[in-house]
């Protein structure tokens, strides 16, 4: 049912706990399934996420796809973070069940949450990046 990395992700996850004063923090949670992440990052002066961290309250499958997101988008730019989709996640993990594709795309929300978190404390835009409303859907 789960591939070996999504059960080397949930088994053993990278970047888990928390960065004091991140650069950027984003929370994510999706009503319907109770998966709550949360992703705090650290970026250095030139746009580069330093460090990367994730909380997150849910399945496996949420604890796999907030762990490769965080190596996903670790030594990246603010710009190629923006990259990082949910099928991004899905085919770094090798795939996940129909049922829980819903938590990529948590993690997508997540990371572009904390990037807009960053941007807005920055006083800075970043092309392409759009007000998350991913909180909303927590009041579902």
């Amino acid at each position: 049912m789960y591939s070996e990395k999504v059960m080397d992700h949930f088994q053993n996850p990278r970047n888990v706990g928390e960065i004091e004063n991140a650069s950027g923090v984003g929370t994510v949670g999706n009503a319907k399934c109770g998966d709550i992440m949360r992703i705090f990052l650290d970026i250095d002066e030139n746009g580069v996420i330093r460090d990367v961290k994730f909380r997150t309250f849910g399945c496996g499958a949420a604890v796999a796809s907030s762990s490769m997101a965080t190596e996903l988008v670790k030594g990246k730019t603010v710009q190629e973070a923006m990259q990082v989709t949910n099928r991004a996640v899905m085919e770094a993990l090798d795939g996940l069940p129909p049922v829980k594709v819903h938590c990529s795309l948590l993690a997508e929300e997540a990371i572009r949450a904390a990037l807009w978190d960053y941007a807005e404390k920055s006083g800075i835009t970043i092309e392409g990046l759009e007000r998350p409303g991913a909180m909303e859907d927590m009041q579902e």
